[in-house]
C-alpha cells in the first residue's frame, strides 16, 4: 500500500510539474498573437503602454510584462512594429528589443503653408505639429540653407517617402532637405539655367502654375505663357498671386472666389499686376508636375489666357489682346449668370 501511495505521489508530482512546465512554455513560446497588425510604441512608452496596445492582438497581454521582467527587458524601443499571427510572446519581446521596426510610407501634397504641412506630417509620424513647425522654422537651419520662413515651403517636394514612425522633427526636416537636393538633378538644374531661372524661381513660377490650373495637361502651356511674359518684361498678371496677397492681409483661411478690379490695386510685392517679374517667394506648394511643367514648358506665342466657359476647368489662350478681350467678355458674362461674388 505504501509503495502504491509513493508511486501515485511521484506520478502526481510529474503530472503537476508537466502541467506547470507546459503552461510556462505556452506563456513564453506558445501562439500569442491572434491576428496580423501593427503597434506604435512611443519614444517614452512604458511596458504598461505596450500592454494596452497588445490587448487588441493577444489574449493575455499581462504575459508580456511578466516575460519582459524575466528576460530583463527594461525599456521598449519606440517605433512601428509589425505583428504576425502565430508569434509567441517571446517573439514579440525579441522584436521590440531588437528595435527592428517597420518603416512607414509618408506622403503629402498641396499644403499651402508650413503650418498645414506640419499638421499633415503629424498625422503620420510621432512628432506633433508644433515640434515639426518649430524645426521647419528654426532660424539657424533657414539661414544655413538660404531659406526664409516664406520660401522654406519650397524645400518640401510633394511625394511619398519612407520614414520610421518615431523619426524626430529635426530628422524629418533634414531628410526633406536631402530629398530636395536630390530632386534637383543636373538635368533639372541645366533646364533651369537655360530659362535663366534659379531653382527657387522655378518653384515660385511652378506654384503660380499649380494654382492657375488643376489640369496637368495645361500646365506646360500656362508655364510657357508666363515665361513669354517674363522674357518681354510684362507683368505676369496672375490672379493666384492676388489671392495670396488678399489672404496675407485677411488671414490664410480667408476664402476668395473671385478677384475684383479693386483687388488689383493691393499694395503687395505679390501683386503681379502692379509689379513685373516673379513674386518674392512661392505662393503655394507646387507638385512635381508643375515644377517639371516650367522646366519643360511648351513653346508658343500665347500671352493671354482666360478661364473657359465651354470646357470648365480649362483655359482659352490667345496671342492678341483683341482675342483675349472676346474670351474675357464671354467669361465675365458667364460669371454674372452664376451669381458669383467675393
Amino acid at each position: 500500500m505504501n509503495k502504491k501511495i509513493l508511486l501515485g505521489s511521484i506520478v502526481a508530482i510529474f503530472l503537476i510539474g508537466g502541467i506547470i512546465g507546459f503552461n510556462y512554455y505556452q506563456k513564453i513560446f506558445g501562439k500569442a498573437v491572434q491576428k496580423d497588425g501593427a503597434i506604435y510604441i512611443g519614444s517614452n512608452a512604458t511596458f504598461i503602454d505596450v500592454k494596452k496596445q497588445l490587448t487588441e492582438f493577444v489574449k493575455h497581454p499581462e504575459n508580456f510584462v511578466w516575460l519582459a521582467e524575466k528576460k530583463k527587458f527594461t525599456q521598449p524601443k519606440g517605433g512601428k512594429y509589425t505583428l504576425k499571427e502565430g508569434m509567441s510572446m517571446n517573439d514579440v519581446i525579441n522584436l521590440l528589443r531588437s528595435g527592428n521596426q517597420t518603416p512607414i510610407k509618408l506622403s503629402f501634397n498641396n499644403q499651402d503653408t508650413l503650418e498645414k504641412l506640419a499638421g499633415r506630417i503629424a498625422e503620420q509620424i510621432e512628432a506633433d505639429s508644433i515640434t515639426l513647425l518649430q524645426a521647419m522654422k528654426e532660424p539657424s537651419f533657414l539661414a544655413t540653407n538660404n531659406f526664409s520662413e516664406k520660401s522654406a515651403l519650397g524645400m518640401y517636394i510633394p511625394n511619398s517617402y519612407e520614414f520610421y514612425w518615431n523619426t524626430s522633427a529635426e530628422k524629418f526636416r533634414d531628410k526633406m532637405l536631402r530629398e530636395y537636393n536630390r530632386f534637383w538633378t543636373p538635368s533639372r538644374l541645366e533646364k533651369a539655367k537655360q530659362l535663366n531661372l534659379t531653382k527657387e524661381e522655378v518653384i515660385t513660377l511652378a506654384s503660380i502654375v499649380q494654382k492657375e490650373t488643376a489640369k496637368k495637361v495645361e500646365r506646360p502651356i500656362v508655364a510657357g505663357l508666363y515665361l513669354n511674359r517674363l522674357k518681354d518684361n510684362w507683368p505676369l498678371q496672375a490672379d493666384p498671386t492676388i489671392i495670396y496677397a488678399i489672404r496675407e492681409i485677411n488671414g490664410q483661411d480667408f476664402v476668395v472666389k473671385r478677384v475684383l478690379n479693386k483687388d488689383l490695386e493691393i499694395n503687395s510685392p505679390y501683386n503681379t499686376y502692379k509689379n513685373t517679374g516673379l513674386p518674392p517667394t512661392l505662393i503655394a506648394m507646387p507638385d512635381i508636375s508643375s515644377i517639371d511643367a516650367v522646366l519643360n514648358r511648351q513653346k508658343h506665342n500665347y500671352y493671354y489666357m482666360c478661364a473657359s466657359v465651354d470646357k470648365i476647368g480649362f483655359h482659352e489662350f490667345a496671342n492678341s489682346l483683341a482675342q483675349h478681350n472676346r474670351n474675357a467678355a464671354k467669361y465675365q458674362q458667364w460669371i454674372h449668370q452664376q451669381g458669383i461674388r467675393r
